[in-house]
């Protein structure tokens, strides 16, 4: 197929730009760079550099392009903001992916596939989290995220629109192409790693007393290529599937004293790691039940270990120590 990704350069987007390619389909990125890096593009994608919020643009991309499918990336991610400016959140994620669709109907475009977050269940009422469970979002992010899945279903009754929304856990991880490297960074095993690597001095444990086993939260760790597997396999069932719902995990669940752990034995490193107060909003345990795609399209994680999660981030960070070259004087 030939498919649009906006959001494309991110670190989430260009490895599924990568998994694409490698499945045979034809590419074009679209992403206004503003968090995304040119340079972890494969060198052969096209590059369209614009908003998504900009109609005339994208109406221009997808009359040329004239794609088969659009996955659409391109969003605010992070829910310790969504909460100072939920506005910001509302207008890049809500709103924007909106003018994105109308746009889609405009050219009869009818295969979507959104990046959708496992922060639409707030705090979970039972583990591993269903895809039935109630939806009730505790950030602006969260909640910003499912009204783009209301749209959805939405456009699906109306318009009979095709559409995929896959729910992220934690994604985690390097295809050895392209990785990790927000700024500022606020993941924890790339906050892990930058401690072991000497960018930082520390990493903090946001709470010990919750109600797991060694009192830090749990979470569920995906590799950012399996993330990057399901979103072809949901692409290529929507030739015969009209609306998909998915959460995307290991189903396993670690814990943030376990990363810190993991990542002393990968890395060789003593990492130091000082104990804080809980954040306001962190759930003890978010873990994801994966029955439901893996049942239905046969997806299966190749890398489900933290071990070789944590290794794969590490060799990536070693080979880019300051992240992409724009901002890297040795021009890794």
């Amino acid at each position: 197929m030939k498919v649009i990704v906006t959001g494309g350069a991110g670190y989430i987007g260009a490895t599924t730009v990568q998994s694409l390619l490698d499945s045979g389909h034809d590419v074009v990125v679209y992403d206004n760079l503003s968090k995304g890096h040119a340079e972890a593009l494969p060198a052969d994608v096209r590059l369209i550099q614009a908003d998504v919020a900009d109609r005339e643009r994208l109406d221009a991309a997808l009359g040329e392009a004239k794609p088969d499918a659009v996955l659409h990336f391109a969003a605010s991610i992070e829910a310790g903001e969504s909460m100072k400016v939920p506005e910001k959140y509302f207008r890049n994620n809500s709103a924007t992916t909106l003018n994105l669709l109308e746009a889609l109907l405009a050219h009869g475009i009818n295969k979507f596939i959104f990046s959708s977050t496992a922060a639409l269940y707030g705090e979970p009422e039972h583990v591993p989290i269903r895809e039935t469970d109630t939806l009730k979002p505790t950030n602006a992010y969260g909640e910003s995220k499912l009204l783009v899945e209301q749209m959805l279903a939405w456009f699906h009754r109306v318009h009979g629109f095709r559409y995929a929304s896959l729910r992220y856990f934690n994604a985690a991880g390097s295809n050895g192409k392209s990785g990790e490297a927000h700024d500022p960074e606020s993941h924890l095993i790339p906050l892990v790693l930058q401690a072991a690597a000497g960018k930082r001095d520390q990493v903090a444990i946001y709470g010990t007393d919750y109600p797991t086993d060694d009192g830090t939260c749990v979470r569920d760790y995906i590799h950012v290529s399996d993330l990057a597997a399901a979103h072809v396999l949901a692409l290529e069932a929507l030739s015969t599937r009209d609306k998909l719902i998915f959460n995307l995990g290991n189903g396993l669940g670690f814990s943030v004293r376990q990363v810190i752990d993991t990542a002393r034995k990968v890395t060789g490193k003593n990492i130091k790691a000082v104990e804080s107060a809980r954040r306001p909003g962190d759930p003890a345990v978010l873990v994801a039940s994966s029955d439901k795609i893996r049942k239905e399209l046969g997806w299966t994680p190749q890398n489900a270990q933290l071990e070789n999660i944590i290794a794969s981030a590490w060799e990536w960070m070693q080979r880019h120590p300051n992240g992409y070259s724009y901002h890297n004087a040795a021009g890794h």
